[in-house]
């Protein structure tokens, strides 16, 4: 499965969320650790979803970019 994952700078690196999972989040210092991080935290959440016998969401959420003018 693949499930959408937002990626935000902060001031002092990156913060990750997947809408899909709620909680499942991850912070590093580059893009590259917290990409890596959200891979665990994706694995972690849904291992524990299944031995709590939770349901798997689906994946649903999209992302889009709107160009919009500045003026």
């Amino acid at each position: 499965m693949k499930y959408l994952v937002i990626y935000e700078k902060s001031s002092n690196g990156y913060s990750a969320y997947a809408p899909d999972l709620p909680g499942c989040v991850a912070a590093g210092f580059t893009l590259d650790e917290t990409a890596e991080l959200m891979r665990g935290a994706v694995a972690m959440h849904l291992k524990a979803m299944r031995e709590d016998g939770d349901p798997i969401p689906e994946p649903s959420s999209e992302a889009g970019l709107i160009e919009v003018p500045t003026a």
